[in-house]
């Protein structure tokens, strides 16, 4: 072992307090200074750049693992198998062990599978003893299940299915828990469980030859196939599986998002998976894509599910060219209308204010109606104007045929662009 090497150890023991010397909230520079003073043999010059007050962000202990399907943590004695429906059951407490049955918030769970050894590759030619100093050290195994829960009073309770791809053998794997508490100030609670065993597989496990149903969007649900886009666009996958969603990574069942047909670098988006809360049968895939060209796009995606089920969707797109404001799917709804009706339209600029006119004008081209409005939208889509049918001067305006005429105007490069469209009162 390298001064280096051994050096690096010593100071995280400090400072997670692994060896139970020093406190669970100490700073990274008051960890460094312990480890220094407690091995003054070791040679080479240490400093710490920065505030000496910082400290880690790490999140208080304690997410407790209580029930595996309704068995009491300490009784299990099985494992977490493939095609198993699992019911996990916890509670939230402090370091000391009281319960916190006032917590209310938001927890994250992630299962993994087995450990994983590995070696370095000693690609930095360090040698010792004649040998290529090499370095063995074990990683987290794959995703069995990523998935979000509500913690009321401070108890959580997950449901989910095991995928087929985990690794058969049975062996210990690790179930993460992170807890953040509703409110302004962030008071957030972490804690693993690593005696939980996963493998085996469930032999009377229900068929299922259902593909998953997938529904694909850019930025939000409100985009519509063919719309326009910028050129760093979220791309959004809604998946729903009545047996969930496969995060295992087994082989050729990762899931994947092809551009425009590039099948030999397809996009595993595995990670950017979650499901909604307390819901293993419904989740989304969010993933940022950036520096586009301008054109039309296309995305093929394609999931699992927990019997590797494969559904596949495809979405085609348009980046417009930044230098502009692009519109598109111009339209007022309901249309025909009495006394309410809408202003939709796509656009280029998500999350930029955008100065927007709209002037009802009868057919002979007279003024009825002016309507200004900033809007900002998250995603390519408004729905923020609309209109009661009436004046300039709050008279309702008479039946019939009537042009409206849709400007919007970018407030940072003063880039506009313009519609017309008909609409009609009845």
């Amino acid at each position: 072992i390298t001064n280096a090497e051994n050096f690096t150890k010593l100071t995280s023991r400090k400072l997670f307090n692994t060896d139970g010397t020093s406190s669970n909230d100490i700073s990274i520079a008051e960890a460094l200074r312990l480890t220094k003073n407690e091995n003054p043999s070791e040679k080479g010059v240490v400093n710490y750049l920065g505030d000496p007050a910082l400290k880690l962000a790490v999140p208080k202990p304690e997410v407790v693992l209580t029930k595996i399907n309704n068995i009491d943590v300490s009784q299990f004695d099985g494992s977490l198998r493939a095609l198993d429906l699992v019911k996990l059951e916890g509670k939230v407490q402090t370091e000391e062990g009281t319960f916190l049955s006032s917590f209310n918030g938001d927890l994250a769970v992630q299962i993994y599978d087995k450990n994983i050894d590995r070696q370095t590759l000693g690609n930095d030619g360090v040698f010792s003893n004649g040998q290529l100093h090499k370095m063995d050290f074990k990683t987290l195994g794959e995703t069995v299940f990523k998935g979000n829960a509500k913690v009321e009073n401070g108890i959580f309770q997950i449901e989910f299915m095991v995928p087929k791809d985990i690794k058969m053998s049975i062996g210990e794997g690790k179930i993460s828990f992170y807890a953040i508490k509703d409110g302004e100030v962030i008071d957030d609670f972490s804690g693993a469980n690593t005696s939980v065993k996963v493998g085996g597989i469930n032999n009377n496990a229900a068929e299922d030859n259902k593909a998953p149903e997938i529904k694909l969007y850019m930025n939000d649900e409100a985009f519509i196939y063919g719309g326009i886009t910028n050129e760093s666009p979220l791309f959004l996958a809604v998946v729903e599986d009545e047996n969930g969603i496969n995060t295992a990574s087994g082989i050729g069942h990762d899931m994947v998002a092809i551009l425009d047909g590039d099948e030999n670098n397809p996009i595993v988006v595995n990670e950017f998976y979650e499901t909604e809360a307390n819901n293993f049968r419904k989740g989304f895939v969010k993933y940022p894509f950036k520096d586009l060209t301008p054109g039309v796009h296309n995305i093929v995606f394609k999931a699992w599910d927990s019997y590797n089920n494969m559904g596949t969707a495809e979405i085609q797109f348009v980046v417009s060219d930044q230098q502009g404001v692009s519109l598109n799917n111009v339209l007022n709804y309901p249309n025909p209308f009495i006394d309410y009706t809408e202003f939709w339209f796509e656009h280029n600029r998500p999350n930029e204010p955008l100065q927007v006119q709209v002037q009802i004008l009868s057919v002979a081209g007279r003024i009825v109606k002016t309507i200004n409005q900033t809007v900002v939208n998250e995603g390519f889509n408004s729905r923020d104007l609309n209109w009661d049918g009436k004046d300039d001067y709050g008279n309702k305006v008479g039946k019939g045929v009537y042009i409206y005429k849709l400007k919007v105007k970018s407030t940072l490069t003063g880039k506009q662009v313009e519609k017309i469209e008909k609409l009609v009162i009845l």
